[in-house]
């Protein structure tokens, strides 16, 4: 396996320029097998990893995450970006705290959100807590990337505008990756390219198709997919398993009826 250090290093150098695709891995299978497609790196998904665990996304615990990161940095050789949810706390300070449990998995990159699990936190508090995972990571790896994240789809009516002020102040505060998950428009992606620029711009895409080549064109860095393939997974899975269901009726109903006495 390559040294951590190593894997954070190649995990910047592709940030630096160009596109790249980052799929999200749930667990040592997938991990496996995206490696083994040829991606250069992956990320974990929350909802990916909760469904693995028979739990909805949110429902995993601080220990279960970090339990679940080791597995995926051991089961491949490519750098691993984390999806570390809000940090598992509110307050900056423990935050950092949490951060620093996490960089210790030999991830390459944490995600932070900007949302509590009920509310979005006020814009100082989220800056705060950017400046504090920063902290905590430098005092571990610098090389360890930061990625602000801002829960703009889970605020009715939240303006691009907003958005992209918050991903600038969080590029200011430390992040090294800016990742607003669903502003689609390509006007306002360009715009956020442009305004946390030259740090990189991650957009998630739940289509496989050619709207991925357009991002890359807008100067998107890297596109994620989030839970979308361990969901095209598992609704494959349920559909096979309702085929079952149905011929297991239909075999109870051909079957011969037997008395016993």
């Amino acid at each position: 396996m390559p040294d951590p250090f190593d894997k954070t290093e190649r995990f910047r150098q592709l940030h630096r320029s160009g596109f790249f695709l980052l799929p999200n891995a749930w667990d040592r299978g997938s991990a496996v097998r995206l490696a083994e497609a040829g991606f250069s790196a992956i990320a974990s998904t929350s909802a990916g990893a909760a469904w693995a665990a028979g739990k909805q996304d949110g429902e995993l615990g601080l220990h279960e995450v970090l339990d679940h990161l080791r597995m995926l940095v051991e089961s491949v050789s490519l750098p691993v970006n984390a999806d570390f949810e809000n940090g598992f706390a509110d307050a900056a300070e423990d935050v950092a705290v949490n951060l620093g449990l996490a960089v210790q998995t030999g991830v390459a990159a944490v995600s932070i959100e900007d949302w509590s699990g009920t509310a979005m936190y006020e814009t100082e508090l989220a800056i705060d807590r950017i400046r504090a995972a920063r902290a905590a990571i430098d005092a571990f790896n610098p090389n360890i990337m930061l990625v602000g994240r801002n829960e703009n789809f889970r605020i009715p009516g939240m303006s691009a505008e907003a958005s992209i002020s918050r991903a600038v102040a969080y590029a200011d505060a430390g992040a090294d990756c800016l990742f607003v998950p669903l502003l689609l428009d390509h006007g306002v992606i360009a715009e956020l390219v442009q305004a946390v620029a030259p740090k990189p711009v991650n957009v998630v895409v739940h289509n496989y198709d050619e709207n991925i080549p357009a991002l890359a064109a807008l100067g998107v860095r890297r596109c994620s997919v989030g839970g979308s393939l361990a969901k095209r997974v598992w609704g494959a899975f349920d559909d096979a398993a309702q085929a079952l269901k149905h011929f297991e009726a239909m075999a109870h109903g051909a079957s011969p009826g037997f008395e016993h006495h």
